[in-house]
């Protein structure tokens, strides 16, 4: 990626809360297909590859330097009505959460996280991973009230029980190539990203890439306990109070 502060600092603090809820690129694998080979315009060398494995990006990020070391940027997760979220917490997953959660999460380290009570599903269960790469600097005290959103919608979550790979990168939306549209505050907006093109670029191309959602892929053992390495070692996270429900007024 290259330079995450090319933004002004205004434009992160007026387009924050908008463009991170409402724009994401999205790229579909089946589990039985090989990486995609990125086609990059030729005046950009990206050292950062969208299929390279969860922890890589973020821990990238944090050698170069930056007020990120540390920082818990909040998280909100979203899914269909009756969704149910556990959070990693203690070694384990947590109680259950209707959907939305906010959570604090570090910078590079990756997250685990159990959904059930999947639409039509009920029974089933899915178990993505949050990569925070980046963070949103929202202005002192109000950090929860722009978190980085991440949606796990009804499509993406059928295509993980059917044995794909879906790839989510949200990025924090550009001003100058934005689309003058008004966007649903309930929806998150994306773009597919076609054969042959790394989703992390693409989003790199359109504004500044700061998370990395994956979903589909390892599921634990049956009946037992997710090890530590499925956990990808408990990393420590913050939990928020349950956010305002979509349209309701932030005082």
């Amino acid at each position: 990626m290259v330079d995450p502060l090319r933004c002004p600092l205004a434009h992160v603090f007026v387009r924050a809360s908008h463009a991170a809820r409402g724009t994401a690129i999205v790229v579909f694998l089946s589990l039985a297909t090989g990486p995609l080979a990125a086609q990059q315009p030729a005046e950009v060398h990206y050292w950062h590859q969208g299929v390279m494995p969860p922890g890589a990006i973020g821990s990238l990020r944090l050698e170069r330097g930056g007020s990120v070391a540390g920082f818990f940027q909040p998280v909100e997760i979203k899914a269909p009505a009756g969704v149910a979220i556990s959070l990693v917490e203690g070694g384990g997953f947590g109680e259950p959460m209707p959907a939305p959660v906010l959570a604090g999460m570090l910078i590079g380290p990756v997250y685990r996280l159990r959904v059930a009570n999947l639409p039509l599903h009920p029974g089933a269960e899915v178990f993505p991973t949050i990569e925070v790469i980046d963070r949103l600097y929202a202005p002192r005290g109000q950090e929860t009230r722009c978190p980085i959103e991440g949606e796990l919608n009804q499509e993406e979550m059928e295509m993980a029980r059917e044995g794909k790979f879906v790839t989510r990168v949200i990025y924090l939306e550009d001003p100058d190539k934005a689309l003058p549209v008004r966007q649903d505050p309930n929806h998150q907006a994306w773009f597919e990203a076609g054969p042959g093109r790394d989703p992390l670029a693409m989003a790199d191309e359109l504004g500044r890439p700061v998370a990395i959602l994956r979903l589909g892929g390892r599921v634990p053992e049956n009946g037992a306990a997710p090890s530590a390495a499925f956990l990808f070692g408990c990393p420590p996270i913050i939990k928020y109070a349950r956010p305002l429900a979509a349209g309701t007024p932030k005082s």
